[in-house]
C-alpha cells in the first residue's frame, strides 16, 4: 500500500474530520463516474457516491489491505450501483423499455449544412457513440460490468478481478465475450470511420 494511501486509511480509522474531505477529493470523481455509467442517471449517481463516501468512512476498520483501497472502494460502489439498479427493477418493472422508447422517440440532429469529410465524420462519431452507450446498456451485467471497469474506467484486470470479487481469468474471458457482443452491436460501424 503506497504512503499517501496507507496515511489516509491511518487517519479515517482516528475519525479525523479532514481525512473525509481528502478520500473525497481523491476518490469522489471517480466513484461518481463507475455509479453514473451503471445508473445513467446524475442525480441517483451522485447519491451513491455520497452514500459510498460515508459507508468507506464508517466501514474503514473492515479493510484490511488486501487488495488497493481504490478496488476495496470501487467495489463498494459497483454494490452500491447494483442495489439502486435493483430498486428500480422491483418498483419500476417497465423502466428499461419506456427508456429505449424515450431514447426513440428523440429527433436524430442531422448536420445537413457542411458537406465535408470532417463534418461527415463528425456527424458518424457521434451516431457511434450513441450506438456504443445503447450497445453497452443492453449488454447483459455480466459482461457489461467487465468492460466498463477496464475499458471505460480503466482498471487494470487485477483492479476489476478485485472489484467484482472474481479470478483475473474468469474477467479475462467475460471481457473478451463481452467485447465480441459490442464489436457484434457496432459492426454496422466497421471500416467507416478513421481513427486519429
Amino acid at each position: 500500500m503506497a504512503e499517501t494511501t496507507r496515511n489516509l486509511v491511518d487517519r479515517l480509522k482516528a475519525h479525523d474530520p479532514a481525512a473525509v474531505s481528502d478520500l473525497s477529493d481523491t476518490y469522489g470523481s471517480k466513484i461518481f463516474q463507475l455509479a453514473f455509467r451503471y445508473l445513467k442517471n446524475r442525480e441517483d449517481a451522485e447519491e451513491v457516491a455520497q452514500d459510498v463516501l460515508l459507508k468507506v468512512y464508517h466501514k474503514i476498520d473492515a479493510f484490511r489491505g488486501d487488495s488497493a483501497l481504490s478496488s476495496w472502494i470501487y467495489r463498494i460502489t459497483f454494490n452500491a450501483a447494483m442495489s439502486r439498479l435493483r430498486e428500480f427493477k422491483q418498483n419500476l418493472p417497465e423502466a428499461p423499455e419506456t427508456s429505449r422508447d424515450n431514447d426513440a422517440a428523440q429527433p436524430i440532429r442531422r448536420e445537413v449544412v457542411d458537406w465535408s469529410p470532417l463534418a461527415d465524420e463528425e456527424v458518424f462519431r457521434v451516431e457511434m457513440r450513441k450506438k456504443l452507450v445503447r450497445a453497452l446498456q443492453e449488454l447483459p451485467v455480466l459482461y457489461r460490468a467487465p468492460v466498463i471497469l477496464r475499458d471505460v474506467q480503466g482498471l487494470s484486470t487485477e483492479e476489476a478481478s478485485a472489484v467484482l470479487h472474481v479470478k483475473e481469468q474468469t474477467l479475462k474471458s467475460r471481457l473478451h465475450r463481452g467485447r465480441l457482443m459490442l464489436r457484434e452491436e457496432l459492426s454496422t460501424f466497421a471500416g467507416g470511420l478513421k481513427l486519429h
